[in-house]
């Protein structure tokens, strides 16, 4: 079976579209929540949010399919343009067979609400052509793929948070299967608009306590966190083919080896008590990378902030490792990116990738108060000189969804 490198990256998230200044915020502990800047949240009980600001669609697209194209697709589109870039590739010169896989959770949401007002203010007719084929889950594959002019596998992944990881995995099994020799894959999202952050406050999913004092509203496994921050933007990579990257002497960030998915099949946005389906899932993607438990030395938790969520998966982590479980460190990035959604998974290997590069993982920023239900180590407050010999990344998405990736220094 083929072994699967990471080769190129591109990002989009709060810190800017430049991997270097993402990479210098982790390392330093910086939050990017933030009041939100690009509409008035005013009337909103949850009013910040982890956003990108420092992104311009038309460095990547031509100014009228920019104005057309819902962000999510947008991000896709220069992130995909940054990683086949970063690989050392031409922006057509991926072989044919190229598959892309893109996981979202939401997708075309801006576009959705602003033809909706279409609709009801000025009527039908005044309804975009555009707007079916650009807020569909399924269109930033097709676009990163016409784009490249890739002809493979290519489908979306549409999982709630656990999408980009489901993405990223499936990608991996179809260059391990011998399908193609290389996946654009990754996930991104933008639903950091007035509806998506009222359907989260109304379901008080998210936090409305740190309006005054955004950088400290994520606090994943801190004893007073009351809900995540919704962030936005993205991450997409170049998975290859191992020998094929060797052969043409490309900078390996990582071996990509492991893959769990399972459901809880318990409530639709409650993870089941004692995170049995995130045991199961971590499980599972550590026995497919080949490995045993005593080889993971880092987990890069799924860590929303919420108070369901972190002591299940922290106890996901104890039953699974039991007294070595307060051996390994884990630390959650949504602490200062804000989740994702369907794109965490992505931004999260990125964040992983960029700290191994130096011999250092992510902190948990706004870490102050232990709960008695979170005793592990999550790396509290400032990034930490750490060799990583196995780690995996955990995502877990509304429905049940867990998806476990493992990687490891090539």
């Amino acid at each position: 079976m083929k072994r699967v490198a990471i080769t190129g990256m591109g990002i989009v998230s709060t810190f800017g579209s430049n991997k270097e200044d993402l990479k210098k915020a982790f390392h330093e502990g910086r939050s990017g929540i933030r009041r939100i800047q690009k509409w008035d949240p005013s009337e909103m009980k949850a009013q910040i949010g982890g956003e990108v600001i420092d992104f311009n669609p038309e460095d990547y697209l031509d100014k009228k399919e920019a104005r057309r194209l819902d962000p999510y697709s947008q991000y896709a589109v220069a992130c995909s343009s940054m990683a086949v870039s970063d690989a050392g590739f031409d922006e057509r010169g991926l072989p044919e067979n190229t598959a892309v896989v893109h996981g979202t959770g939401i997708g075309g949401l801006t576009v959705f609400c602003r033809d909706h007002e279409r609709l009801v203010n000025k009527g039908p007719d005044r309804v975009s052509p555009f707007y079916i084929p650009h807020s569909i889950t399924n269109i930033a594959a097709g676009l990163i793929a016409i784009r490249a002019g890739v002809k493979g596998p290519n489908h979306a992944v549409v999982s709630a948070c656990a999408s980009a990881n489901h993405a990223m995995g499936i990608a991996m099994k179809y260059i391990q299967l011998g399908m193609t020799d290389k996946v654009i894959t990754g996930g991104t999202e933008a639903a950091l608009i007035p509806l998506g952050v009222a359907g989260f406050q109304n379901m008080q999913a998210i936090t409305t306590e740190y309006n005054d004092n955004p950088s400290i509203a994520s606090r994943p496994f801190d004893a007073k966190r009351s809900g995540f921050v919704i962030g936005e933007g993205g991450a997409m990579f170049l998975f290859e083919a191992m020998d094929d990257a060797k052969a043409r002497g490309a900078k390996i960030y990582a071996e990509v080896c492991g893959y769990g998915a399972t459901c809880d099949a318990h409530h639709i946005t409650a993870p089941v008590p004692g995170g049995t389906g995130a045991m199961a899932a971590m499980k599972m993607a550590i026995e497919d990378a080949g490995a045993s438990l005593d080889d993971v030395n880092y987990i890069n938790a799924h860590g929303t902030s919420t108070p369901l969520n972190d002591p299940s998966e922290t106890a996901a982590i104890k039953s699974l490792f039991g007294e070595r479980a307060y051996e390994i460190p884990v630390s959650s990035t949504k602490s200062m990116v804000g989740h994702l959604l369907g794109a965490s998974g992505a931004i999260e290997l990125a964040a992983c990738l960029l700290g191994m590069e130096d011999g250092w993982i992510p902190p948990t920023i706004n870490y102050e108060e232990q709960d008695p239900e979170c005793d592990l180590d999550y790396v509290p407050n400032e990034s930490r000189e750490h060799e990583i010999k196995l780690a995996i990344s955990n995502s877990f998405g509304f429905g049940g969804h867990n998806a476990v990736l493992a990687f490891r220094p090539a």
